[in-house]
């Protein structure tokens, strides 16, 4: 492909789609298939799977830098309760990771193949929508036993890991699932937010050094710098949308997500079925 100005801009578009979606409760594949359907990268299609994937890690980066000193057990400024703290976090960020880690490399190729339509898309959107707004209006007569990410317990982590699975159907939303799960086991909204953000790091990475393999590493230098474009852009409107959720979450609960999400699923639904290809493929 020949690099272009056009190029860079779709890059920096798809770049600031991902790191505002990955992190809010509102499905970054959802709006990665509309946001295609009108902006195209000059790609084949085995980059553009890979591409969609990896420019997660730019995602990632985000998460790692501004919780670098929470998340560093061997931190000189942490005392020795402190490091055995984060130790024990990480602990049970890998035990919940292991659900969605061991199901995905089992049923992942089948959910590509299967459920990447838009029917099923508009669908999660639509049916996660309406699980917030129903699971907030519960929550609302209810006090959080979890208040604090390190009495987060190893029992309700594998619970918030088993919710993580269900983010294998495209349109779910990852970061809404587990959400959802911890509010729905006494987790706080801001803790519930924290620990996704944390469980993201193993899960993401995984995916991407898993598609970076399989596509090789016979790259151009065009798709290089696609790649590190999409990146750094995802990784500078993650840290801004991580900053904001965090922000508004401690004021408001997640019902304005569930609206927006049964808005965009119906417009996804009504756009890719009756203009653009309902099967996605």
């Amino acid at each position: 492909m020949d690099l272009s100005f056009v190029e860079i801009v779709k890059t920096i578009i798809l770049g600031i789609v991902e790191g505002l979606t990955e992190w809010l409760p509102v499905s970054s594949t959802g709006h990665m298939i509309l946001v295609d359907e009108f902006i195209k990268l000059d790609v084949s299609k085995a980059f553009m799977d890979m591409f969609l994937v990896v420019i997660q890690l730019g995602a990632i980066l985000a998460v790692v830098v501004l919780n670098f000193e929470r998340l560093n057990p061997f931190s000189s400024w942490k005392s020795r309760r402190e490091k055995k703290n984060t130790v024990e976090l990480w602990k049970k960020v890998i035990v919940a990771c292991v659900p969605a880690g061991v199901i995905g490399l089992m049923f992942n190729k089948f959910m590509e193949q299967h459920f990447m339509t838009a029917i099923v898309v508009a669908s999660t959107l639509i049916i996660y929508g309406v699980l917030f707004i129903v699971v907030e209006n519960y929550n609302q007569y209810r006090s959080p036993r979890i208040n604090e990410l390190e009495n987060l317990d190893y029992k309700t982590a594998i619970i918030i890991g088993f919710f993580q699975v269900l983010s294998l159907v495209p349109g779910t939303s990852r970061s809404g699932s587990t959400i959802l799960g911890g509010i729905l086991f006494g987790v706080s909204r801001y803790v519930a937010a924290e620990f996704t953000f944390f469980l993201a790091i193993p899960v993401m990475l995984g995916a991407s050094f898993l598609k970076l393999f399989k596509f090789g590493i016979h790259y151009t230098g065009a798709e290089v710098v696609i790649m590190l474009v999409g990146m750094v852009t995802a990784f500078i409107v993650s840290v801004l949308s991580i900053r904001f959720l965090l922000r508004y979450i401690k004021k408001n609960d997640f019902r304005a997500f569930g609206w927006y999400r049964i808005a965009l699923g119906i417009v996804v639904l009504a756009y890719l079925y009756f203009v653009g290809d309902p099967t996605l493929s």
